[in-house]
């Protein structure tokens, strides 16, 4: 299983106007549990800064546009989300950093699980180091 992929919608419309459609076990892979958004972020500003040790998580730029680091212990990519065509989908225990947010960003996240913040790390470190004892029992 990929740890992060951009995905790319398919864009329905006319000249009247464009939609995207998103549906669960569709063009989004799993069950949908929580949607929330990230906006009125300054652009100096690092949200994320967190891996979670469960589920998956799809990231879109519905407006604007934003950078999105992501670290699976082993390699690192940055994405540059510019369009609401595209999504990040980042699955399993994948450490992530959005930044470099225009000032109009409004960061859509659809997740497979309800919040819950012992499902968090935010310490890199340990972030590194769980990655480790997983990759060995492998």
């Amino acid at each position: 299983m990929e740890k992060f992929k951009l995905l790319k919608f398919d864009k329905l419309g006319d000249e009247n106007g464009y939609l995207i459609s998103l549906e669960e076990n569709r063009n989004i892979s799993f069950t949908i549990k929580r949607v929330f958004y990230i906006f009125g972020t300054k652009k100096d500003i690092v949200r994320g800064k967190h891996a979670l040790r469960k589920g998956k998580q799809l990231l879109i730029a519905v407006h604007g546009e934003c950078k999105v680091l992501v670290d699976d212990g082993f390699q690192r990519e940055v994405f540059h989300l510019d369009n609401q065509e595209k999504g990040l989908l980042i699955n399993g225990m994948v450490w992530r950093e959005m930044y470099d947010f225009s000032k109009d960003c409004v960061l859509l996240v659809i997740s497979d699980e309800h919040f819950s913040e012992e499902d968090y790390i935010h310490d890199y470190q340990e972030f590194l180091q769980m990655v480790l004892v997983n990759d060995r029992g492998n």
